[in-house]
């Protein structure tokens, strides 16, 4: 076939011209629409236009900088009752908007209104095609019978109070807003005994979306009551595997709406906008099958939290503990909140008995160590050991338990993000959990990619040990994880136990850590147990290691021994300002010299897990430990102070 390439050139620009003038009308339909409402007035500070479509009323409120997608939160009654969640909302560029379809019961006519209405918003206004849906009270029957026909419309479902089922309310004991109900539906009072158009009973097709609910009630509401409503949404709900979170106000009735601090409401519709969900990083690996049927059917339940000092602080772990308290508000749950500052996976192996474990059976751990691993200067080799100790300590403790692997971000990790290089701890780590397929969170990855995409700085985040901005990011994702590990799990389901691999990664993981008491060690020169400690100075000091018995020793030649069983031995010492140089021999083995001053010790005592010996054989050993005439030049004396022995056996 002969091809003429003028003709070629000739076709290419036509295509071009073609879509030229397509984005030229475009942009004059976008325009001429914009200016089809006048201005009306303002709302809350932001231009606000009221218009009518298909003969009912409307209104848009126009943030004053749209948020990145142009989100868009729909209210389907009730424009302006108890704002709070929609100023907030505002203010983060949210398009808030309303069409007053309340008095039609969530009749099929308002569900064909409100998608030719929505298909006005997101053509001619360019609002996100994922829409969040807000229904107060009856609000609720439009809500949820629209989302069950659009579900692919939805970005998350926000009700409040939310008739759910007409038989409730009305109810025919309200003659006229039954008879009302009738004839919108053009149904009879006889033919409403096979009424099959409440929301309680259109849940599948949403929860086969997993379309997130968040609701708001009143506990004691007489008008709409609870348990005939939203209660049996989120009971069936979750029966057909949807994701839904409760907010339930004691003593509460069906007004006020809302809550004075829209905060829980604002920060879930948030992390459900298509927009935040591009930079999430999960690793879904087993199952936290365990952990949702023993929250939700045993409605008892232990979480444990063990880290660092971003676990300690006020932050993740809170909003973490308040969100399951929404997901399951009828579960009575103990926090066992075991952060301690500077510490990792070595002395987390260690003290996991001590701190968690003996509070009673864990039904959901989280675990982080990704900062002070990198930063405390631990090995590859310590970190896999240190890890795995945690892990596979904890589920050989309860073969129920479900473990998630958190992975946070600090400065050194930023510029390795940025060009795409993933930090060797994070990479060790995670050989652990593909190991015991335990789900991960790389939430370093997440927050280096929204900085580098300009959506904040890290000053904004609030660095290392983050604002309570930079937290709800952590939080939001955990929130991911658990929707999309959660979905399409029934309560109903029973608890197994997961498997454990045969073989460690590593046959000298700290698997089998645990404290040594001081009692044990044999006091012989200089060596002394203060049954208080409490330094004299005004150097920094850490949870659990002041005003608590510690062995102290603080001239050279100071000498101890201790007699163990197992693998490795270790001390979980602080370094403070006068941390001095130690020498050690086990089963009388040459001494060796261990200088216990860190680059924090100037001003901090720092708890530190020291390993002498890592390798031995799971047999009877001595220890001696003594104190060397050596000194760091740095440091103001030769002391050490062991608040705990750490031993790699049973």
């Amino acid at each position: 076939m002969y091809v003429c390439f003028s003709n070629v050139n000739f076709i290419n620009t036509m295509i071009i011209m073609k879509k030229i003038i397509y984005l030229v009308l475009l942009a004059l339909i976008t325009g001429l629409a914009a200016q089809a409402h006048e201005k009306t007035g303002e709302w809350n500070g932001c231009d606000r236009y009221d218009f009518t479509f298909k003969d009912r009323q409307a209104t848009i409120v126009v943030p004053k900088k749209a948020a990145k997608g142009n989100p868009w939160i729909w209210r389907p009654a009730f424009f302006d009752a108890f704002p709070s969640v929609d100023k907030a909302l505002l203010e983060k560029g949210f398009h808030i908007v309303y069409y007053d379809v309340t008095h039609l019961y969530g009749s099929p006519r308002a569900v064909s209104l409100g998608t030719e209405f929505y298909e006005n918003m997101t053509d001619l206004y360019n609002l996100s095609e994922k829409v969040t849906l807000e229904g107060f009270s009856r609000g609720g029957l439009f809500v949820f019978n629209w989302a069950a026909q659009n579900t692919e419309k939805v970005a998350c479902i926000y009700v409040d109070a939310p008739v759910c089922d007409v038989f409730s309310w009305p109810g025919r004991k309200n003659t006229a807003l039954w008879n009302d109900l009738l004839k919108e539906w053009n149904l009879t009072d006889a033919g409403m005994e096979h009424f099959k158009g409440n929301p309680i009973d259109n849940l599948a097709p949403i929860a086969a979306a997993g379309i997130p609910i968040i609701s708001v009630c009143g506990d004691s509401d007489q008008t709409v009551p609870y348990k005939e409503n939203m209660d049996v949404v989120r009971s069936r709900y979750l029966a057909a595997g949807g994701p839904v979170e409760v907010i339930l106000k004691k003593g509460c009735g069906h007004h006020p709406h809302s809550l004075d601090n829209p905060e829980p409401v604002v920060d879930f519709i948030l992390r459900q906008q298509p927009e935040y969900e591009k930079y999430i990083h999960y690793n879904v690996r087993g199952s936290l099958q365990n952990s949702f049927r023993k929250f939700e059917k045993e409605r008892q339940a232990r979480v444990a939290f063990l880290g660092g000092s971003i676990t300690e602080m006020d932050g993740w772990r809170n909003m973490i503990e308040r969100q399951l308290q929404q997901r399951f508000p009828y579960t009575q749950f103990e926090w066992v909140e075991a952060g301690i500052g500077s510490t990792g996976t070595t002395p987390g192996s260690f003290r996991l008995q001590h701190d968690i474990l003996s509070k009673g059976k864990v039904d959901l751990l989280f675990v982080e160590a990704a900062v002070n691993d990198d930063t405390n200067g631990f090995s590859a080799l310590e970190q896999i050991r240190g890890m795995e100790g945690e892990v596979r300590h904890a589920l050989e403790s309860n073969p129920e338990m479900d473990i998630v692997m958190l992975h946070f971000i600090y400065d050194p990790f930023i510029p390795m993000i940025a060009r795409r290089q993933m930090p060797d701890v994070i990479l060790n780590h995670e050989r652990v959990a593909n190991h015991y397929l335990i789900p991960s969170i790389n939430l370093c990855q997440e927050i280096g990619e929204r900085m580098k995409n300009g959506e904040f700085t890290w000053d904004e985040f609030g660095g290392t040990h983050p604002k309570p901005f930079g937290h709800k990011f952590y939080a939001a994702a955990i929130g991911h994880l658990f929707d999309e590990m959660w979905k399409g799990v029934s309560p109903e389901g029973t608890i197994a136990a997961h498997d454990i691999p045969a073989k460690p990664l590593d046959a000298y993981s700290y698997y089998n850590g645990d404290f040594i008491a001081l009692e044990k060690a044999h006091l012989n020169k200089g060596w002394k147990l203060v049954d208080n400690w409490h330094p004299n100075n005004k150097a920094g000091k850490r949870n659990g290691f002041v005003d608590v018995p510690m062995l102290e020793a603080t001239r050279p030649g100071d000498r101890l021994t201790l007699d163990f069983r197992g693998k490795a031995i270790g001390i979980f010492c602080i370094s403070g300002p006068s941390a001095g140089i130690l020498e050690y021999s086990v089963d009388g083995a040459p001494f060796k010299e261990l200088d216990t001053f860190t680059e924090w010790s100037h001003n901090l005592y720092i708890p530190w897990v020291y390993m002498l010996e890592t390798e031995l054989k799971d047999t009877d050993h001595k220890l001696v430990l003594r104190i060397s005439k050596k000194k760091n030049p740095a440091s103001q004396g030769t002391e050490c102070q062991i608040r705990n022995f750490v031993v790699n056996g049973r």
